[in-house]
């Protein structure tokens, strides 16, 4: 009966390590589940991106998916397709594992067993962790909308609406030293920018 009880004190005081095991294996199919779907998606996202864009300029460059397709495959081959992949990719996953892994932490050692609301707690704080997520990583989703119409032919893409970036990094160290990370993040409080440059990304919401 004592090694039995034994026994089951082991099993409990290994559960919470078993269950960051779970944690990570989930984590880390969702992260290769997800990574797979933003490879396949990200063309259609370059081109949403664009038909929007082209209407800072009153453009008809893309004015429609296939026409779309076969102008971003002429002036800009395979690659064109995937301007912006890679900042997008890192912030996706970083989300992810942000997320999963306050969650878990907030669920395990925060939250209290014994709760009656425990539940809704842990769904709460499921929600709380995805958006302190998004926040963090916001910057990779603004490089890469950025580059994403980086130099494509359109006057959203040009000066004097954005510079032209040579690489995804240059576009971040540039951001970076303007202090224009969180460019548009905001729903409420807008930064309003000096001259007429880099306006196109608040103008979507607007």
């Amino acid at each position: 009966y004592q090694e039995a009880e034994q026994a089951e004190g082991g099993a409990s005081k290994k559960e919470p390590v078993s269950s960051l095991e779970q944690v990570l294996k989930e984590t880390s199919r969702e992260m290769v589940a997800r990574s797979a779907a933003t490879l396949i998606t990200h063309p259609f996202h370059v081109i949403t991106l664009r038909c929007m864009v082209q209407f800072i300029g009153r453009e008809t460059k893309y004015s429609g998916t296939l026409s779309a397709f076969t102008t971003i495959y002429r002036e800009e081959g395979i690659l064109g397709f995937f301007a912006g992949l890679i900042p997008r990719l890192l912030g996706d996953i970083l989300s992810l594992w942000l997320c999963n892994m306050l969650a878990y932490l907030i669920n395990t050692y925060a939250l209290e067993n014994g709760v009656s609301t425990m539940a809704e707690m842990k769904s709460y704080s499921q929600a709380v962790t995805g958006f302190f997520a998004s926040m963090l990583t916001y910057p990779f989703v603004l490089v890469s909308n950025l580059m994403a119409v980086n130099n494509c032919g359109l006057a959203g893409g040009l000066l004097p609406y954005a510079p032209t970036y040579s690489s995804w990094l240059d576009c971040w160290s540039q951001l970076r030293r303007e202090g224009n990370m969180s460019r548009g993040n905001s729903l409420f409080f807008r930064k309003v920018p000096t001259g007429k440059r880099y306006v196109w990304e608040e103008r979507r919401f607007r």
